[in-house]
């Protein structure tokens, strides 16, 4: 059997344990399309894993995922783990963490919402249950629990 090797990277970020078929949410979610030109992007969709079955990976060059990212991939993909890499080797590894609050990164499904309005406030949720993961809005405490149409 013959396999496509992916290249190492030098310096950046590789999403590990990405649920199957999420990866390209993923790609949205770091803003691909706003990365240097010289960086090379990786994605591997549908690999075998044991730990999930089936996964996806993400392999991004020269970058290093702010927390506002890290959580937005928390909602969608809260199995995956973010590896940073300096020199060709793994420097730090960690399984993303959604934190009890999350700022700026949804917007709130309530056209009514204060924070959908032109007020200058961001959107703000508390975390309401963690598996399966669902959020309240702080303002209007609506709950939210299909992400990937709400990401900011």
């Amino acid at each position: 059997m013959r396999e496509l090797k992916i290249q190492p990277i030098r310096n950046g970020t590789v999403i590990d344990h990405i649920g199957n078929g999420l990866a390209l949410e993923v790609l949205k979610i770091i803003g691909v399309q706003n990365l240097d030109r010289d960086s090379t992007v990786s994605v591997a969709l549908h690999v075998r894993s044991g730990k999930l079955g089936w996964k996806d990976i993400v392999k991004v060059e020269n970058m290093e995922l702010v927390p506002r990212k890290v959580n937005a991939i928390a909602l969608i993909a809260p199995t995956a783990t973010i590896s940073i890499i300096r020199d060709f080797k793994v420097r730090e590894k960690r399984p993303v963490d959604l934190p009890d609050r999350i700022a700026g990164v949804l917007t709130c499904p309530n056209g009514n919402c204060i924070s959908n309005q032109a007020e200058p406030i961001e959107s703000e949720f508390e975390v309401h249950r963690r598996r399966p993961v669902v959020l309240r809005c702080i303002y209007c405490e609506r709950l939210v629990d299909d992400f990937l149409h709400h990401l900011s």
